[in-house]
């Protein structure tokens, strides 16, 4: 099971344009650094809530652990929703992505609607923690520290959450209980879907 139909798009676009708006005036981040910033964030949100916060697929890459839907936004491989990806993130240019229009963004808390108090609380904690590393300190230390990551040899393995839970080291009962808790999220967000179609 994998978290892929749980993917808010808005919430991905909007948690990148956190980790840019802090990254300073100019608003622009390394491709690589901004996926291991919003791949830890979405750990740890796992890891205290037992549920995503962008809610998409999980894989290991070369360069480390990487949100996989995000990514394909990233490089401009998939057609964005009203208020998406497009709608927040400039394209990509010599390896890095920057705020679309930089100066509309007042502040994470009056702009970025689609994140929760505490979504915006794991942020801010995921950028204290890891904001001052460079891209490259940043994948070393997701190569290191998140055993949940495989050495792909150049291609791509999916993630489960067993892989993830184990190396969060959560008991058998947690790991059930989470998963458990996505099953729900699953349904309440296919139906709520089809209810909108």
């Amino acid at each position: 099971m994998n978290s892929s139909d749980l993917f808010n798009e808005k919430k991905a676009a909007q948690a990148a344009a956190y980790f840019l708006y802090r990254s300073g005036q100019a608003m622009q981040m390394s491709v690589l650094k901004l996926m291991k910033l919003l791949y830890l964030a979405e750990r740890r949100s796992y890891e205290v809530y037992c549920e995503p916060m962008i809610g998409d697929r999980l894989v290991s890459m070369p360069h480390g652990p990487v949100l996989s839907i995000t990514y394909n936004h990233m490089n401009g491989e998939m057609e964005s929703v009203e208020g998406g990806w497009e709608s927040w993130i400039g394209d990509r240019e010599n390896h890095n992505v920057a705020v679309k229009n930089p100066e509309q963004f007042h502040s994470p808390e009056d702009d970025l609607l689609e994140l929760s108090d505490s979504d915006l609380e794991i942020l801010n904690e995921t950028w204290n923690g890891f904001g001052h590393m460079s891209k490259y300190q940043i994948r070393d230390y997701t190569h290191k520290y998140c055993p949940e990551w495989q050495d792909p040899k150049g291609s791509m393995i999916p993630m489960t959450f067993g892989d993830l839970f184990r190396a969060l080291e959560f008991s058998s009962e947690k790991a059930v209980k989470c998963i458990d808790h996505i099953h729900s999220l699953r349904a309440i967000n296919t139906a709520f879907e089809e209810q909108c179609a």
